[in-house]
């Protein structure tokens, strides 16, 4: 199988390269720069206009764009239309190719976030019956052009002419992964260093997905020629940010975590040139789709997922997805 992956040198892309990889599948990457990674090969691309580079989509099995500034950052004015432009361009610009392609890929994941549902607390979000935020009382102006930014992405998805490839929208939760880079790495150095504890109470629900699951439910995906449109990836079971710390300091071994309001958490965020929406916001979101496909998670439920990904990180090197998970269906 061969599989492209725009944007494809980030941390996410570096799990789905590995997995593949490591199954005997060719990975290509589209980036803007060469370095190296658990890919096949690199191609370079400027993320917004054809060239050389639309010829690994042509003739590839499978498209997942991963292109788009990374939401980890400051969101100023500047900031936020980096990530709509490089989003929407991106995707615009593989539908192009994908569009134009002589034997185009059967299936375009493209990537989405949970980001693009309400910020809430009294129900679960799923596909059918979620709330899709942007006009919440109460939340930072700012937060509303964040899920534009989803509705847009998304929308160019829906927009391309590919009438011979199935297209899906991953809408992702928190990856949590050993993986250097992701968040996870970021989450447990502050348990560790003490600063595990509720953020402004805590309240606010964390959406996740463990990178074992990600990889199965994309293969799921891959496979299901029946499923198409957005679809949620996160496990079944979110939890306040407050009982996620605590599991994950009982899986670190860490007694204690230090809270932190609002204002701190503000500060702590402009000292890491972060944005306090990835912490305040609740995402409630839960596998709608998913489930009703059939697909049974491996850690549904925190507590055993932050347990198995503290042993990863003990060990030399993060670990291969694929020496646990079955091929990708070709």
């Amino acid at each position: 199988m061969k599989v492209v992956l725009p944007g494809g040198s980030g941390h996410l892309g570096r799990v789905l390269s590995r997995a593949w990889t490591g199954q005997g599948h060719e990975v290509v990457v589209l980036s803007r720069g060469d370095g190296p990674g658990p890919w096949t090969r690199s191609v370079r691309w400027d993320g917004r206009t054809p060239g050389a580079w639309t010829g690994e989509i042509d003739g590839s099995d499978v498209v997942v764009n991963l292109a788009g500034r990374s939401v980890n950052c400051r969101y100023t004015a500047a900031n936020l239309r980096e990530m709509m432009t490089s989003r929407t361009d991106s995707a615009r610009v593989v539908g192009g190719a994908i569009a134009r392609a002589g034997r185009p890929p059967r299936v375009w994941l493209q990537m989405s976030t949970a980001t693009i549902y309400a910020h809430r607390f009294d129900a679960p979000n799923d596909e059918t019956t979620g709330v899709l935020g942007g006009g919440e009382p109460g939340v930072p102006a700012y937060w509303g052009y964040s899920v534009d930014i989803a509705k847009v992405w998304e929308r160019e998805q829906e927009r391309a002419e590919t009438p011979r490839t199935r297209k899906v929208a991953l809408r992702t939760s928190m990856v949590m992964s050993p993986e250097p880079g992701g968040a996870f790495e970021m989450l447990l150095r502050l348990a560790r260093l003490g600063l595990g504890g509720p953020v402004a109470g805590g309240a606010q629900y964390l959406s996740w997905i463990h990178e074992d699951d990600l990889l199965r439910a994309i293969d799921l995906l891959i496979g299901r020629d029946d499923l198409s449109g957005p679809v949620n990836l996160a496990a079944p079971e979110p939890l306040p940010y407050k009982d996620f710390l605590r599991a994950l300091r009982a899986a670190a071994g860490v007694p204690f975590g230090l809270p932190a309001t609002r204002w701190m958490a503000e500060l702590g965020a402009f000292v890491l040139r972060s944005d306090t929406e990835l912490l305040l916001k609740s995402r409630r979101v839960v596998p709608g789709r998913l489930l009703d496909a059939g697909f049974e998670f491996g850690f549904p439920s925190w507590a055993a997922a932050a347990e198995d990904l503290v042993r990863r990180t003990r060990t030399t090197r993060p670990a291969r997805p694929s020496e646990s998970l079955p091929p990708p269906t070709r």
